[in-house]
């Protein structure tokens, strides 16, 4: 890993060998460590650390990018020439308007030694203890307890530097008797904090309260999703249009509704990469500072989320929520949070005359972008709700279905928002209770 000087050293010398008229650089630096366990059982340990030098060269209205992950002189320089290279071959953007200018940044704290100074045989005694509640449970658990530490450089040529150092852990497991079997997660930044021995309680009362699920038929059902499944929807309602690139391009689910009411006055969503409940980081990839943005406030569309170059096309100003260059997808609307309601899970189940409650959903694609339908299953823990009592588990359906037609129809939402961490991406959410949600097979 890095440190601070080390990285600011690396970053100007790297400027300084980019012949471009403005020049990014961006340094990300990890060291990740991952123990995966199967039937109770260690099968596999892995350490990875590496850095990856990334250069953005500007030369009028061409853009050429570079990368590497060797940080001798040679190659480094090496880089910076092959992106000014590249540069010059392309195609003007006439959307181009400029590399951002620096603006201060307010640090947070988002590191921990333990979880950077983690080994393996840590992780080995913690996985230990797990498995044995899983036995005396009649159980086995498999998933996975990584621990990670992250640097994130930037500077440019306008006088941006940047730099935040982070750490991640997680313990994902799904417990298993039988074809029953039940999931749960927790992450965080400290390992001391992480709860992995509460998770894995719930994963075997999921999978134990899971045995001899039966069929259901298909149809609308109303639904209590834990925030697992909630966070699935809310990173898909991210994906799907609450960057500035997807609206500029017709595509979002906000597109001509800014001021309008999209989805139920009870949710409320906002992206604040300074929360300390997220992954927190204070600035983008291209080191603009994270600003809060409120998306959607008591279910009015209020604004979506903008990198320097969709800024430009808007004539307004950066949000902080690049993606490193080059990319396609534009600004993205990562560490997001949904305001929490008022109701416990006992409540929305009791509030349930005939539903399902849902603990996640697995293998999510999209239908339709404009109107945010996706497909997927449920999976590791679905029961079916009656007279507002869960009465038996069922076995996993597939579901087709609008996110914003589903938060069109909140009932209630629960009362603590927790982490949730769908493809990796930092969310906060409660769960939900929803008036209907299709289950098509």
């Amino acid at each position: 890993m890095l440190t601070r000087e080390r990285a600011m050293e690396l970053l100007d010398r790297t400027l300084s060998w980019c012949p471009a008229d403005q020049v990014e650089v961006m340094i990300q630096a990890e060291a990740s460590q991952l123990t995966r366990f199967a039937q109770s059982a260690i099968h596999q340990n892995v350490a990875e650390e590496n850095t990856k030098v990334a250069v953005r060269a500007a030369i009028g209205k061409r853009i050429g990018c570079a990368s590497t992950n060797r940080l001798d002189h040679e190659h480094l320089r090496a880089t910076a020439e092959a992106a000014a290279r590249t540069a010059r071959l392309q195609r003007e953007n006439p959307d181009f308007r400029s590399l951002p200018e620096p603006a201060p940044i307010d640090a947070v704290d988002a590191f921990s030694d333990a979880t950077a100074e983690c080994g393996p045989e840590r992780r080995a005694d913690i996985v230990r203890d797990l498995a044995a509640r899983a036995r005396a449970a009649g159980c086995t658990i498999s998933g996975s307890l990584a621990t990670s530490s992250y640097e994130l450089a930037v500077g440019n040529s306008l006088g941006i530097r940047a730099y935040h150092p982070l750490t991640d852990c997680s313990i994902i497991t799904v417990a298993a008797e039988g074809e029953a079997s039940g999931y749960a997660e927790s992450s965080g930044r400290d390992i001391d904090t992480l709860p992995c021995a509460d998770t894995v309680e719930r994963a075997i009362r999921k999978c134990l309260d899971s045995r001899s699920a039966e069929p259901i038929e298909p149809g609308e059902y109303e639904v209590v999703l834990e925030p697992l499944a909630v966070g699935d929807l809310v990173m898909g309602l991210s994906w799907l249009g609450l960057g500035a690139l997807a609206v500029q391009e017709g595509r979002s689910f906000m597109c001509d509704r800014m001021g309008e009411r999209v989805v139920s006055e009870s949710v409320s969503i906002w992206d604040d990469g300074h929360d300390p409940r997220s992954l927190a980081m204070p600035f983008d990839f291209e080191g603009v500072p994270k600003q809060r943005v409120d998306l959607i406030e008591s279910g009015v569309a209020r604004a979506v989320v903008y990198d320097s170059y969709t800024a430009g096309r808007d004539g307004v100003a950066s949000t902080g929520h690049a993606l490193p260059a080059p990319n396609s997808h534009g600004p993205i609307a990562w560490h997001l949070l949904m305001a929490p309601g008022q109701a416990t899970p006992e409540e929305m189940i009791a509030h349930t005359e005939r539903g399902l409650l849902v603990t996640r959903f697995h293998y999510v694609n999209v239908i339709h972008p404009r109107e945010t339908v996706i497909t997927g299953m449920t999976r590791d823990g679905t029961w079916l709700i009656e007279g507002g009592r869960v009465v038996r588990p069922v076995k996993n359906l597939r579901f087709t279905q609008s996110i914003v037609e589903a938060f069109s129809g909140v009932l209630e939402l629960g009362r603590e928002a927790v982490a949730a961490r769908p493809d990796d991406s930092p969310l906060c959410v409660p769960a939900a209770h929803l008036a209907k949600f299709a289950f098509t097979s």
